[in-house]
């Protein structure tokens, strides 16, 4: 499978490229620095140059696909952020208008506090973490409106806390649901999860939350 991958110098990005490299599949990175992107198999990876905030040569590269995964993301908590909405639709609009382009991406379970959340944690989430990640939240929430509005095979994955330990093979998920007790899991986990749910027709125009 072909495959067009975004935020692949990020933790998640990187172990999802290893692998989708492992598991046969030709993958095209897009990245403003593809120099720092470490490729396993260089035969079935090709880097590409850029921005998908800004318009240039990058485009063309999509445009030959139909399977977008992306782990866009932003460490800046002090300024606004549209690197997850007009990022994702930038690339989505690259690849041109098949109605069966598939996307995964990376949305975040804090933007949505499950009704069963103890008392404790639902005010950590409301009053910290909300308010620490506002900008990269208030962008995400923008991203996953539009994304409702997109007649494509959209799948929005939201995980809790991130962690770089090795994968379990054991989280759990939820699609259009909430996870009963959420905790953390694995970004291999995580990579592992995108790869699984792109042939998952249960998973299409859905919110799936994630968790060990």
């Amino acid at each position: 499978m072909r495959l067009l991958l975004l935020g692949a110098t990020g933790g998640t990005g990187a172990a999802l490229l290893r692998q989708a490299v492992a598991a046969g599949h030709e993958v095209t990175v897009i990245a403003r620095d593809p120099g720092r992107i470490q490729v396993d198999s260089p035969s079935r990876v090709t880097l590409v140059a850029g921005d998908v905030l800004e318009p240039g040569p990058w485009r063309e590269s999509a445009a030959a696909h139909d399977t977008l995964l992306s782990c866009l993301g932003s460490t800046d908590r002090k300024h606004p952020t549209t690197i997850y909405s007009r990022g994702t639709l930038n690339a989505l609009a690259a690849m041109g208008s098949r109605p069966d382009r598939r996307l995964i991406c990376i949305s975040s379970a804090g933007l949505d506090v499950a009704p069963d959340t103890p008392l404790a944690q639902k005010i950590v989430t409301r009053l910290v973490i909300q308010r620490m990640y506002r900008h990269g939240y208030d962008d995400m929430r923008h991203m996953e409106a539009a994304l409702h509005d997109q007649d494509i095979r959209w799948t929005i994955v939201r995980p809790p806390m991130l962690n770089d330990r090795p994968p379990t093979g054991t989280y759990r998920t939820a699609v259009n649901d909430h996870l009963p007790k959420p905790r953390t899991v694995p970004r291999a986990d995580l990579a592992g999860y995108m790869l699984t749910a792109i042939d998952d027709p249960a998973t299409w125009k859905a919110v799936v939350e994630i968790s060990c």
